[in-house]
């Protein structure tokens, strides 16, 4: 059976801008889909990457133009200067760990939920409240957002490794088998690699 990891973090943009659609492309593939969030930071230090703060004025502005652009042909809002970004990711991150450990919700509902809640409701996703709300709305038990810290806490560094030694250095990114996709803007291309269209 075709697998694909999704590297993720909920205070991605571009995350929010992948929506459902990895989601999709695994069920119309019968494809199993793993999600592994990660600190995109760490990630960036390890890889070369530079964090939005240190990057040039032009590559910032341009950032800007780019997410307008995509949330339009997305048909998807977003607000460019949420009130609360960036957020400490990995309580956000704990928790998708957590329900997907445990299963029984909609794990593509709860990422989305989180980015949402980031990228169009100004709310703060490292607060409890927020991650309980999103936990409930996709159909997993709220209380994850504590029982589940310590697994999350677990798993969240090693999907950091894993993502290295698979070649990973940014979010969205996908990989299956030995292809890399990178970007919520590849996904017509992961598609594609697993045989389905968008």
């Amino acid at each position: 059976m075709t697998h694909i990891d999704y590297y993720l973090s909920p205070v991605s943009p571009w995350t929010h801008m992948a929506g459902t659609r990895p989601a999709q492309i695994a069920q119309a593939a019968g494809a199993t889909l793993r999600y592994k969030p990660l600190d995109p930071v760490a990630l960036f230090q390890r890889t070369g990457g530079q964090v939005l703060a240190d990057r040039h004025d032009s590559r910032k502005a341009y950032r800007l133009q780019e997410l307008d652009r995509w949330s339009k042909r997305l048909d998807m809002p977003i607000k460019l200067r949420p009130a609360f970004w960036p957020a400490n990711p990995a309580p956000a991150s704990y928790a998708i760990i957590a329900a997907q450990e445990e299963g029984g919700g909609d794990m593509a509902a709860l990422v989305t939920g989180l980015t949402r809640a980031c990228w169009e409701e100004d709310r703060n996703i490292a607060e409890d409240d927020v991650i309980r709300d999103c936990l409930t709305a996709a159909g997993f038990n709220p209380g994850l957002a504590f029982s589940g810290m310590l697994q999350g806490a677990e798993i969240y560094p090693r999907n950091l490794e894993d993502a290295v030694a698979a070649g990973v250095f940014g979010v969205p990114f996908f990989v299956m088998g030995e292809a890399l996709f990178w970007g919520q803007d590849r996904l017509d291309f992961l598609a594609e690699a697993a045989g389905v269209s968008l």
